[in-house]
């Protein structure tokens, strides 16, 4: 009798909860009286911000935006109204991508091995994070294929499909994950040196030209096409620019090698963490790559970003580098994303660009700047409510919306446990009525 209450308990709670905490906005929906900040324009002390159909309506002052009469209007004097923010490198999931069986295997894909109920995402959303490019590790010169995903989690996901970003053909955006350094440096078939690292790329990607070649030389005809490979696939498609490479690196050596390689082979990259990038700051500029950075207070854990330093991001800045910041979760926990701008600002950035990196800056890179990135009318209904400026540590995210749905509640006793931690919190393998009588036990 006692197990059959605790599950009729624990079901109607979890029913209950559901209920109310699934909120769609079926109506223009007006919030009034907060501190705006767009992005691509000026900030706004008394603003406001008209969503309908999951898409921003008008955003300006108050004076100057109409709003419908059947709108329904959410006072929100005091709060701080800003894009949701966009992480350019999360391992959010507990993903896994290329294996030890070599160090190039482009066609392994990330999203075939994502957890969507993992706690990771309940975290992302009380750091007032809305969309993610979810990447396999650095282990390997080419470790797969990243996915680009929005955080969907009002009602909760049961498949990464739910997630996903698709491009007009459909198909899971995403880029190809690719490193260089001592992450890929061990024995064979892995490289041992750095020479050998770039050989090993340059050798594939001249035969992902060749595959290409084949392909074109075929006009279609299956009986002259080359036999289906998955790695050069996938090569082609970022020779062709349909792929961006997102591509780990640190020394300024190693930074210069991808920057060279890029030139040699015509691929679009983004040059993540950088560490060295205040040396080359102007070689990266040249080059035109726009750069997704880390800034920790508390280096260490790898000689190669010995060097790595607050002055990177105002540094890149004023050579004219777009940069982004990431997480590279749990290197640095998604709830305090906000700390990596304010780091940005303290050595020298400037409080725009800060903002803009954790905004629009990653929505360029990821190619998704018509869509997320800014407050702009036409664009997706993503944004995070704050009770206080986003630079400051002291500030909390209070609500956090994706396309017009509210996905965080600080006030909801469930969504606070992942902003504050303690019992709960990331707990994955919750106890199946073997340990303890919880009726709010459920997983996130």
């Amino acid at each position: 009798m006692r197990i059959t209450s605790v599950v009729n308990r624990t079901f109607w709670a979890a029913v209950i909860v559901g209920l109310l905490a699934v909120e769609v906005l079926a109506d223009p929906t007006a919030w009034v009286g907060a501190k705006i900040i767009p992005i691509d324009g000026d900030e706004i002390e008394q603003g406001t911000l008209l969503v309908d159909g999951g898409k921003i309506i008008a955003v300006g002052p108050a004076n100057q935006v109409a709003v419908p009469e059947n709108a329904k209007r959410v006072d929100v004097t005091g709060r701080v109204i800003m894009p949701g923010l966009v992480d350019t490198h999360s391992h959010i999931g507990g993903l896994g991508g290329a294996d030890g069986s070599g160090p190039i295997q482009p066609g392994v894909r990330v999203y075939d091995s994502i957890n969507v109920l993992d706690s990771g995402f309940k975290r992302a959303l009380a750091g007032g994070l809305t969309t993610l490019n979810i990447m396999p590790g650095s282990g390997h010169l080419i470790s797969g294929q990243t996915v680009y995903v929005k955080l969907r989690f009002n009602p909760k996901p049961t498949r990464i499909e739910d997630l996903f970003i698709r491009d007009k053909q459909g198909h899971p955006s995403g880029g190809l994950k690719m490193a260089n350094g001592t992450n890929s440096m061990r024995k064979p078939p892995f490289p041992g040196t750095r020479g050998k690292s770039a050989y090993l790329v340059r050798e594939q990607f001249i035969k992902a030209r060749e595959y290409q070649a084949k392909i074109k030389r075929a006009q279609g005809d299956p009986s002259k096409m080359p036999p289906r490979d998955l790695n050069l696939e996938t090569l082609v498609e970022a020779l062709e620019g349909k792929r961006v490479v997102h591509h780990h690196t640190h020394r300024h050596d190693d930074i210069m090698t991808v920057l060279r390689l890029s030139k040699e082979f015509g691929f679009r990259v983004v040059l993540h963490h950088v560490s060295d990038g205040w040396k080359v700051a102007d070689e990266i500029a040249a080059a035109g790559a726009p750069c997704s950075i880390i800034l920790l207070d508390s280096p260490g854990g790898k000689l190669e970003a010995l060097d790595v330093s607050f002055k990177t991001a105002g540094v890149l800045e004023r050579a004219g580098v777009r940069t982004a910041f990431h997480t590279d979760d749990w290197i640095t926990d998604s709830r305090i994303f906000r700390r990596m701008a304010a780091l940005g600002v303290r050595g020298g950035m400037s409080r725009k660009a800060a903002l803009e990196g954790l905004t629009l800056a990653g929505a360029e890179i990821l190619d998704l700047q018509h869509r997320i990135g800014s407050l702009t009318p036409g664009k997706d209904a993503d944004f995070a409510i704050l009770d206080g400026d986003p630079l400051s540590v002291y500030s909390k995210v209070l609500q956090t919306w994706v396309e017009g749905v509210k996905v965080f509640d600080r006030d909801n006793p469930r969504d606070r446990l992942y902003a504050v931690g303690g019992y709960g919190a990331g707990h994955d393998q919750a106890p199946y009525l073997c340990c303890f009588d919880d009726d709010a036990q459920e997983g996130p």
